[in-house]
């Protein structure tokens, strides 16, 4: 009897990952779709996102902000089950950062300093600390909602986490409308607009996936 107990709890624990996995990609799929409803019903492309496309700048925005989503996303997966080790996940979370600053050295020596102060503040920081936000509803929602699923120890970590995967899928729609481009201002406010999100899954995560 005891080996059969063994042998059914074996099998359930083997189905709990899988079963969480499939409601985290149901959960990024869904959170994709409403993102992007939001985006295209009320923002859309910049006017000449043909042209940007063509440009060094452009591109470097998802370069930052699609590799945030996916570490982000890959750790998650982690974090939502009872005391596991991020491992490598957690040293890929530092990608983006590591792009976005190679990014702004590279930019700190091609644009003259007396301009420094004006590229940083461009001209969209307002819509860039909104709309990240609120694109991130979204998405933050339906991935809290697919954790719950999961058993995670951590339950402030994994909703931190999940703010970061969230906006990461925000940052990047909205990166198509911004027409900021200079690293300098995206390492200003695309970061505090992230954080922002970031802390708020962190404060929902508290309370929603304690167990």
């Amino acid at each position: 009897m005891e080996t059969e107990a063994l042998l059914d709890a074996l099998a359930a624990d083997t189905l709990v990952p899988w079963k969480l996995e499939r409601s985290i990609q149901l959960a990024l799929i869904v959170g994709n779709i409403i993102a992007g409803m939001m985006f295209f019903g009320g923002i859309g492309f910049r006017p000449d996102i043909v042209f940007a496309m063509g440009t060094t700048r452009f591109p470097v925005k998802f370069a930052v902000t699609l590799p945030l989503a996916l570490t982000a996303t890959a750790a998650m997966l982690r974090v939502a089950r009872p005391g596991a080790a991020f491992g490598i996940r957690g040293w890929a979370l530092a990608l983006s950062p590591t792009i976005l600053m190679s990014a702004v050295l590279v930019e700190l020596t091609k644009v003259p300093s007396a301009l420094w102060g004006s590229t940083i503040m461009g001209t969209h920081a307002q819509n860039c600390l909104t709309l990240i936000p609120l694109l991130s509803i979204g998405p933050l929602a339906c991935i809290l909602l697919a954790l719950r699923k999961g058993a995670s120890t951590r339950p402030g970590l994994a909703g931190a986490i999940a703010g970061l995967a969230a906006s990461g899928i925000a940052a990047t729609f909205y990166a198509t409308n911004c027409t900021d481009d200079s690293p300098l201002f995206v390492v200003a406010w695309y970061p505090l607009a992230i954080g922002f999100v970031t802390l708020i899954g962190c404060l929902v995560g508290r309370r929603l996936l304690r167990f």
